[in-house]
C-alpha cells in the first residue's frame, strides 16, 4: 500500500489530454472554471477621471482660495469646456476630467458664493483623479484560464464587454453502490439484514458541492455481472465514475476485479490511510475510476481526498487540501502507524482555530454522524505520535 503523501502526488501528476468545453452567457456561468485567459483590450479607465463629487481646478491655482465656477461635467458628457487660471468645473463621480484641469476637490472642502467657490480646506495634486488604466491596462492579463468564475470575475468580465464566455464542462460524475444489504430512499424494508443507502446520496451532495455533475444510478446487487454491466455503462456516460463497497478482501468485493477486466489502467490500488485503505483510483483514456469503501465515514473521507481533486483536474483547477494548523483542546491517541482523518469539533476564536472531540464516537469507519456539527477532519500522518492538550496539529476543512 502507498504511503499517503505517495497517493495525493499520484493524483497531482495525473495528465489529462482533453477537457470538455462550451461556451456560456456570462451570467450562466457562474461556478464554471475560465477555459480561456482574460486579457484587457483597452485601459479602464481610458482618460482621467473623476473619482468624487467636486470642482475640477488647477492645483496651483488653489492657493488663489477664490475660483469661479465656469461651467458643470455630469457624467456620461463630453465637455468642451477647459479649466482656465482661475475657474474651476463642477464635476461628478464617474465624469471625465476637463482639459485644464489635474486635480478635483470634494464638494465637503468648499463653501459656494453665488458663481465661485471658497476653499476651506485644500488637497493634494492629482486628488480623487482615477489615473488612465487604474483599474487594469490594455493588454493586461486578467483572470488566467483555470479559475473559477465567481462575482468578482463576473464583474470584471461585464466591464470587459464579454457577452459570452469560454468554460470548461463540470465533468459528469456517475454514482452506484454495490451491496445486496442496501436499499434506497424511499424502499421498503423487507428483512432485518437490509440498510438504509447513504453513500450514494452523500457523494451526490458531495460532487456539486465540488463543482461536478451528478448522474445517480442507485445502488446495485452484490452480483459480478450486475456491477460489471453497471461500471461499463456508467464509463461511456460520464467522465469519472464512483463506486462504494466491493474493494476489499471479501467473496463479494468485485470491483477492483472488474476495473482490471473492463481494461482500466490502476493508478493506485490501496493507501495507508484510515479510514479507507482498500482505496483504487484507476482511468481509461481520459475518464476515471474511483472505487471507495463501504463503510459511509470512509467513503466520505476518501472522496474528499481523491474524488474532489480528479473533478478539478478535469476543469484544469489547481487543487489543494484545505489543510490549517488548530490547537487542540484534548489529549489525541494515535491509534495506527497510518494517515489517520478522525472527526473533530472546530472553532475559531480570535483568528485560531482549536479541536476537540467532545460528542464524537469512537468505533468503526461508519460513523458517519460524526461529522455533524461544526465538524473537521484532524490529519495525522503515520509518521506522527500521540498528541497533547496544547499542541499544534493540521485539520482539514470541507471548503
Amino acid at each position: 500500500m502507498l504511503h499517503f503523501n505517495e497517493s495525493l502526488e499520484k493524483i497531482a501528476t495525473l495528465q489529462v489530454e482533453t477537457r470538455k468545453t462550451k461556451t456560456l452567457f456570462l451570467l450562466d456561468s457562474l461556478g464554471y472554471v475560465l477555459a480561456e485567459d482574460i486579457i484587457a483590450d483597452h485601459n479602464s479607465p481610458e482618460l482621467p477621471t473623476s473619482a468624487m463629487d467636486g470642482y475640477a481646478l488647477r492645483h496651483e491655482d488653489m492657493a488663489m482660495k477664490r475660483l469661479k465656477i465656469a461651467s458643470i461635467n455630469p457624467a456620461g458628457f463630453v465637455l468642451k469646456d477647459e479649466v482656465l487660471q482661475g475657474t474651476c468645473i463642477k464635476t461628478f463621480t464617474g465624469s471625465l476630467m476637463p482639459q485644464g484641469a489635474d486635480t478635483l476637490i470634494p464638494i465637503e472642502n468648499v463653501v459656494v458664493e453665488g458663481d465661485e467657490i471658497v476653499i476651506q480646506e485644500a488637497v493634494s495634486k492629482g486628488f480623487s483623479v482615477r489615473e488612465v488604466g487604474e483599474n487594469y491596462a490594455k493588454e493586461e492579463l486578467l483572470i488566467p484560464k483555470g479559475t473559477k468564475i465567481d462575482f468578482p470575475q463576473i464583474g470584471v468580465l461585464s466591464s470587459l464587454n464579454v457577452v459570452n464566455v469560454s468554460v470548461y464542462e463540470k465533468p459528469v460524475v456517475a454514482i452506484l453502490s454495490t451491496g445486496s444489504e442496501l436499499l434506497a430512499l424511499g424502499e421498503e424494508q423487507t428483512n432485518d439484514a437490509q440498510i438504509r443507502s447513504s453513500n450514494n446520496y452523500i457523494l451526490e451532495a458531495i460532487v456539486k458541492k465540488y463543482d461536478g455533475m451528478p448522474l445517480q444510478l442507485g445502488c446495485i446487487k452484490d452480483d459480478k455481472r450486475s456491477i460489471t454491466d453497471a461500471i461499463s455503462a456508467a464509463l461511456e456516460k460520464s467522465d469519472i465514475v464512483v463506486t462504494t463497497g466491493g474493494v476489499s478482501v471479501g467473496d463479494f468485493d468485485f470491483v477492483k476485479d472488474i476495473v482490471l477486466e473492463l481494461g482500466c489502467e490502476i493508478v493506485f490500488k490501496g493507501v495507508r490511510i484510515k479510514p479507507g485503505q482498500h482505496i483504487i483510483v484507476a482511468r481509461k483514456s481520459d475518464k476515471f475510476i474511483v472505487a471507495l469503501p463501504g463503510f459511509a465515514y470512509s467513503s466520505t473521507v476518501t472522496a474528499l481526498l481523491y474524488l474532489v481533486p480528479l473533478i478539478a483536474k478535469l476543469q484544469q483547477r489547481d487543487f489543494s487540501l484545505h489543510l490549517v494548523k488548530a490547537t487542540l483542546k484534548e489529549p489525541f491517541i494515535k491509534k495506527a502507524k497510518k494517515a489517520e482523518f478522525t472527526a473533530c469539533n472546530v472553532s475559531l476564536l480570535q483568528g485560531e482555530y482549536f479541536i476537540d472531540f467532545q460528542g464524537k464516537k469512537l468505533g468503526t469507519s461508519a460513523i458517519l454522524s460524526n461529522m455533524l456539527g461544526n465538524s473537521a477532519l484532524l490529519f495525522t500522518s503515520e509518521e506522527d505520535t500521540s498528541k497533547n492538550i496544547g499542541d499544534q496539529v493540521e485539520i482539514l476543512l470541507f471548503d
